[in-house]
């Protein structure tokens, strides 16, 4: 081999290994803004915002953002989605269920809600995938769904033995939003609509539930908590969480592909009771942390293509 084909050669891995960075950093500061907005919404609670404040922060902003867009690509028929389609995608992966998830994290811990949320998502795919999108699961996948099970059967236990009826509520409010987060990505499969129009579509929605929040519940509560903690909602909720989370994950989906960048996700849990315990000094219990491990090592199998 002559030093030009060498060369080239090098150049050519070089060429190769830059997208492949690039899409390993996307995904993982899409899972870190991820996390960021679980522990943002559990240190929002905890200052006096309500689960309706935290919703218009999370969608009004963004939906501001991209307005333009939307009337641009065609308000009409929503970017070509359609306003049934629109309005479905809206409950299951929209406000609704953000409003359902906020009101989980008032009754357990922060390592509950953001363990809990994300495994049964998992477990909601696999099932839809294989009664719905007539999906075959291997049997690595139907291991790691059983693995899943029984690290949410640790973490349930920390709420029967522990919380009590608050703890089993809170949990079983997150089981219903994983579930919904399911129907979600397998309504955006079905119908063939991309992550990035659905997400444009349901912030745009979304801000329709403005001058009724305005008249409703007003804006004297959320001013009265203060310029700062409204601006770390803002910038927790409307931007890391939302538009900058997506955007970063489809980037990483656009350079790794969806198999390899299907493991972020799967790092949010951990991710979150990290940050829990950095910036809100809520450290993870025992049961809580072998919970996590449990899901992970499930996370792992249900990703597997074997």
């Amino acid at each position: 081999m002559d030093q030009r084909t060498s060369g080239a050669g090098a150049l050519s891995q070089k060429n190769d290994a830059a997208p492949a960075l690039l899409g390993v950093t996307c995904g993982l500061a899409a899972a870190l803004f991820w996390a960021l907005g679980f522990a943002g919404t559990r240190h929002g609670l905890k200052v006096g915002f309500t689960p309706v404040d935290l919703l218009v922060h999370r969608y009004v902003w963004s939906g501001i953002a991209f307005l333009p867009l939307v009337l641009r690509a065609g308000i009409k028929d929503l970017c070509g989605i359609g306003w049934g389609r629109g309005l479905v995608l809206m409950v299951l992966g929209g406000p609704v269920m953000s409003l359902i998830s906020y009101t989980g994290f008032l009754f357990v811990p922060l390592g509950h809600g953001s363990v809990i949320q994300p495994s049964c998502a998992t477990l909601g795919g696999l099932l839809l995938a294989a009664l719905v999108l007539k999906e075959r699961i291997t049997a690595s996948r139907l291991a790691g769904a059983l693995v899943i099970v029984g690290g949410l059967g640790v973490i349930g236990a920390e709420s029967i033995g522990h919380i009590g009826a608050d703890g089993v509520q809170g949990d079983l409010i997150f089981v219903l939003t994983g579930f919904m987060f399911a129907g979600f990505g397998a309504a955006l499969r079905h119908w063939r609509v991309s992550a990035v129009s659905a997400a444009l579509v349901i912030n745009v929605l979304s801000l329709l539930l403005l001058p009724v929040y305005v008249a409703t519940v007003g804006l004297a509560h959320v001013a009265a908590i203060g310029v700062t903690e409204n601006a770390i909602q803002a910038l927790a909720q409307g931007v890391l969480a939302g538009p900058a989370a997506l955007y970063l994950f489809a980037v990483s989906v656009q350079r790794l592909g969806v198999a390899r960048a299907a493991v972020f996700p799967a790092c949010v849990p951990a991710l979150t009771l990290l940050t829990g315990a950095l910036l809100l000094g809520e450290p993870p219990t025992m049961l809580q942390t072998a919970g996590l491990v449990t899901v992970l090592c499930g996370f792992y199998l249900a990703q597997r293509q074997r």
